[in-house]
């Protein structure tokens, strides 16, 4: 699908409000990634999907997928040989947590008979390998923090490191009791990872041992007295050793996960895709959205539809057809009574259906597939090319027309506006006929009553018309088909 398709009809705002709804950097990323497909199978595949995840909010409430983070680089490390750090186990755990709760939240009682929908499969192919996320949190407690218990050597090194440092405070409180007039402060302290006293600088004699740091005044030395010189070594080395252990409960939990690449590989494939898949759903609950039925044939046929970009109370729903009857479409009407709003509605939901999207229309809305959608809409004057608005509107059109052909959707805003009223309503009624001839489905607003009358007089062109209220003098927005409007 064109890009300039895309961001005339403003699908991409949709998108924008759609990769809001998703809970995961994977989510968002297919998200944004939504595009319209050709293929009416993916396509019916996608809005079964849509349905399926809505029907699932509306009966057991939403989900959250938040917590699963993107894994993949660690997953990477893992294959060649690598060890995880804390915290990329604890977003193994995390991951596996969210699996665990997509899975029970996909289980459902079926109805004797009853099929699959197309969301079963993924939830139980789900793999919450719950052994392995239990054992990551018992033995680490959060980023900074590995439990005394995570292995039997971690626990013996820093039983001894208390009993050392208990050791070490007593030595250090019957100075502090016995010295008491040298020190800045009655208290212990550490520096460069040693027990150390604050001394005044001027009695760092009385008080034997290593300097390891002084105060900015320069008043205060911090002093490793010589009686806990040994003790803290000793600390240091236990430190060291605890480091070890940590690094070898990192290690042995990093093969347990590397022996569950594919489980967590799958995983991370099928959260991303559920989070996307319900963040339809719930764009679509937002909307008040429906289903709409798809065919091959070029027929639409929309329902009390509305523009999902306009405020929902004010909004006037439309009832648009194209394609059976009649495969082109000639709308008429005053200024602000929404006759570009019509074409956008039009455009703007096949877009949103060909990607999968519930359309805000009542049941069985109709859209059909089209290979492409051409949108000739808005003031699209370039100074910088030296385009008046009729040119450049012209210059869009002769590539619509270069490329459009019958599984086309072609849709033009105040065709041939914008030069003498007699040559653009000549130069209108031309490209329609060309377009009328190959069959391409196409809908134009003008203001050009020759092309009213070439509605009235040529087969399967039909005349629609935004309504106007004559005795308020205001638009009702409503777009009977049928009448050429005033």
């Amino acid at each position: 699908m064109n890009q300039k398709a895309l961001s005339t009809l403003e699908y991409t705002k949709i998108i924008a409000q759609l990769e809001e709804y998703a809970s995961t950097s994977m989510g968002k990323k297919r998200c944004r990634e939504l595009v319209p497909m050709n293929d009416l199978q993916e396509i019916k595949t996608a809005q079964a999907q849509t349905s399926d995840a809505l029907a699932r909010i509306l009966r057991k409430g939403s989900i959250s997928f938040s917590g699963a983070k993107d894994i993949r680089d660690s997953l990477l490390r893992l294959k060649v040989g690598s060890s995880l750090s804390i915290a990329e186990l604890l977003r193994v755990s995390a991951l596996l947590r969210v699996a665990l709760r997509a899975s029970d939240y996909g289980k459902r009682d079926h109805e004797p008979g009853e099929e699959d929908d197309a969301l079963d499969a993924m939830f139980r192919e789900l793999a919450p390998v719950v052994s392995l996320a239990k054992e990551i949190d018992r033995c680490i407690l959060s980023e900074e923090e590995i439990a005394d218990d995570a292995s039997n050597g971690l626990r013996s090194v820093r039983r001894a490191m208390k009993t050392a440092a208990e050791k070490i405070r007593t030595q250090l409180n019957s100075l502090v009791v016995n010295s008491r007039t040298y020190l800045q402060d009655g208290v212990i302290t550490m520096r460069n990872g040693r027990y150390c006293v604050p001394v005044k600088a001027e009695h760092k004699s009385n008080v034997p041992g290593m300097v390891h740091d002084q105060s900015s005044s320069g008043s205060t030395i911090f002093v490793e007295p010589l009686s806990v010189v040994k003790l803290n070594n000793e600390l240091r080395e236990l430190e060291i050793r605890e480091q070890k252990e940590i690094e070898a409960v990192l290690a042995a939990l990093s093969n347990q996960t590397c022996d569950h690449l594919d489980e967590l590989t799958l995983d991370l494939e099928l959260i991303g895709e559920l989070d996307f898949i319900f963040a339809k759903a719930s764009l679509a609950m937002d909307q008040n959205a429906s289903r709409p039925l798809f065919n091959d044939e070029h027929i639409v046929r929309i329902r009390q539809g509305r523009h999902p970009l306009l405020d929902r109370k004010k909004v006037v729903p439309i009832d648009v057809e194209l394609g059976k009857n009649f495969d082109l479409l000639v709308i008429t009407g005053p200024n602000t009574g929404g006759k570009t709003v019509c074409l956008k509605t039009v455009g703007l939901f096949t877009l949103m259906g060909q990607a999968g999207l519930h359309i805000p229309a009542l049941d069985r809305s109709q859209l059909s597939v089209f290979t492409e959608v051409f949108a000739d809409i808005g003031d699209e004057q370039s100074i910088e090319q030296s385009l008046s608005t009729f040119s450049s509107h012209m210059t869009s059109i002769v590539s619509i027309l270069a490329k459009a052909d019958a599984d086309s959707l072609c849709l033009f805003d105040e065709l041939g506006a914008g030069t003498d009223p007699t040559e653009g309503a000549a130069l209108a009624i031309a490209i329609l006929n060309y377009l009328h001839d190959r069959g391409i489905r196409t809908m134009a607003t003008t203001h050009y009553s020759e092309l009213k009358i070439y509605a009235l007089s040529t087969n399967f062109v039909e005349n629609a018309c935004c309504e106007f209220d004559v005795e308020t003098l205001r638009p009702t927005y409503r777009l009977p088909i049928g009448i050429p409007g005033k």
